[in-house]
């Protein structure tokens, strides 16, 4: 019988795993986007910009242990708003900038269970808005993100010059 765990954890201190899990990530990204960096490149800054937002931006990374082993993670953190804004709503919200489940456990539900711990956790701090991005080919990741209520409210357009 598999045994799902899911743990809040300080990137920090598990440097080494949630690396490893974000270099899965980039390199599924790159897949579906050659432009996404190699891993190598970023690896520092960006890991750098995670333990940051952690630690200054009410930050939560939540790790999925199956039978003790990580599966798979979920990175999100609040973002305050400024006046530049457009919408109705202008109090913080909370950004999940990333996440990833191993080829192996996927299909189990566990993505769909780090989302619904991550959106607990920030609606009992009065978060009423959730903000994600994925890249549009994305598909698998666009359906999950539809069917748990999210809607498309804008489309970003790139030119690479």
């Amino acid at each position: 019988m598999e045994t799902l765990e899911i743990k809040p954890v300080k990137i920090a201190e598990h440097y080494k795993e949630i690396s490893a899990m974000m270099h899965e990530l980039h390199l599924h990204e790159h897949s579906l986007f050659d432009k996404t960096a190699a891993w190598i490149d970023i690896e520092s800054s960006y890991m750098r910009h995670v333990i940051n937002m952690q630690d200054e931006c009410d930050g939560t990374c939540l790790v999925a242990y199956l039978n003790g082993v990580p599966a798979g993670f979920i990175f999100g953190y609040v973002e305050d708003q400024d006046d530049s804004r457009i919408e109705v709503y202008l109090g913080k919200e909370l950004y999940v900038s990333d996440g990833y489940i191993a080829k192996e456990w996927r299909g189990k539900g566990i993505y769909r269970k780090l989302n619904q711990e991550l959106e607990r956790i920030y609606i009992e701090k009065g978060i009423r808005r959730i903000c994600r991005f994925t890249l549009v080919n994305n598909t698998r990741a666009r359906s999950f993100i539809e069917s748990e209520g999210y809607v498309v409210t804008r489309l970003q357009y790139e030119k690479w010059l």
